[in-house]
């Protein structure tokens, strides 16, 4: 008998409901994930970002996630070692814009580190900026206006919703002290209520969309952005634990907005640039992909998910972003920073899309070891 057979003959004998709970390889999702984040970092001078920018920070929150499962032991972590750096030589500060959610998405990846490693004083900076916001509400309107700068005050645009609402989550439940959950809570339903399409099920991206329309005739919706809401959702209900009275809300969202995702992956396990509009869009684009793929395996490990209707477009997502990686661990086919759709091509690449294959691969992972 070759090896294939028996192979064949050995995976036969295993029980059904193993074979179910353990869909993927867990070697083969490691190698690819040191891939990507080796390559990230071997790349990491060419980045024009700003260090502590949210572009950055996004990729920061995935590398955490892959430094749990890349070594065994080792200590120290080199890739929390990569981060760690990173954060001293930014003193552990949030970006200047004091109300700004994108400024102040590299937070989630300071209280990630101390939970690590508790430091009091590297949070100082970060609990500092989010008290000064909870004394200091903002009180310009949702209408945003880049020219002016107007609306960037609030949370007036959907990608928003990744960089902030964690930030006052993670704190509410590291400190127990109720305000900033009362905060985020307040501003995520402020926000929902503006841009959340409920026939759709979707969220546009700023109110700059609302009368647009795509070729097809379409409202504009963007993947990446919807994206962003998805993941940023998996990352509050990860600080809610069940029976918390903020909970509901959330999940609910979270469960509504991944079904509707659902129906819009395309065969070949992408998301496009453009939801309603993908035959305009044909090129595959990863960042939204990889950020609807982390937060539907999430939503499945946790059990906030039903299994057997999101596993094989995990399944068919995941294989997707493997696809667009290149043999030195080149991530493709990621949109540029913008807010709509944009035609994207594979030598594409950003530092939040690895961020995203990274934070979809820990999931997977997890799906892959059985835990």
């Amino acid at each position: 008998m070759n090896t294939r057979k028996t192979i064949v003959a050995l995976l036969l004998l295993l029980p059904p409901a193993l074979l179910a709970a353990r869909p993927f390889d867990a070697g083969a999702v490691r190698r690819v994930m040191q891939k990507v984040a080796d390559w990230q970092i071997a790349n990491q001078s060419r980045v024009k970002h700003q260090p502590l920018g949210w572009e950055n920070a996004a990729m920061y929150m995935g590398m955490i996630d892959w430094a749990e499962i890349a070594v065994d032991g080792q200590e120290p972590n080199p890739y929390e070692q990569f981060v760690i750096a990173i954060a001293n030589r930014g003193g552990w500060q949030p970006a200047k814009r004091m109300y700004h959610a994108d400024d102040v998405c590299i937070c989630q990846v300071y209280i990630d580190l101390y939970r690590k490693n508790p430091r009091p004083r590297v949070l100082w900076p970060t609990l500092a900026r989010a008290q000064w916001v909870i004394r200091n509400p903002p009180e310009n309107n949702m209408l945003l206006d880049y020219s002016t700068g107007k609306g960037l005050d609030k949370w007036s645009w959907c990608d928003a919703l990744f960089m902030a609402p964690a930030v006052y989550a993670k704190l509410y439940r590291l400190t127990g002290d109720k305000q900033y959950m009362k905060f985020a809570d307040k501003e995520f339903k402020q926000t929902r209520d503006y841009l959340y399409d409920r026939q759709e099920r979707l969220f546009f991206r700023d109110h700059n969309y609302f009368e647009r329309r795509e070729a097809n005739g379409r409202k504009v919706f963007w993947g990446r952005g919807n994206g962003w809401v998805a993941a940023g959702l998996a990352e509050i209900l990860k600080e809610l634990p069940p029976g918390n009275r903020y909970r509901p809300f959330y999940e609910r969202l979270f469960v509504e907005l991944c079904g509707r995702l659902l129906e819009l992956q395309q065969p070949d396990g992408y998301w496009r640039a453009s939801l309603l509009d993908p035959d305009n869009y044909p090129s595959p684009e990863t960042s939204s992909t990889g950020f609807i793929t982390y937060a539907f395996a999430y939503g499945v490990n946790s059990g906030v998910l039903p299994r057997d209707a999101f596993l094989p477009a995990i399944q068919r997502g995941w294989q997707a972003l493997v696809n667009a990686v290149e043999e030195d661990g080149k991530l493709g086919y990621v949109q540029p920073v913008g807010a709509d759709p944009r035609r994207v091509t594979r030598d594409m690449t950003e530092v939040y899309g690895v961020g995203a294959f990274l934070m979809a691969g820990r999931e997977i992972y997890r799906m892959a070891a059985g835990q």
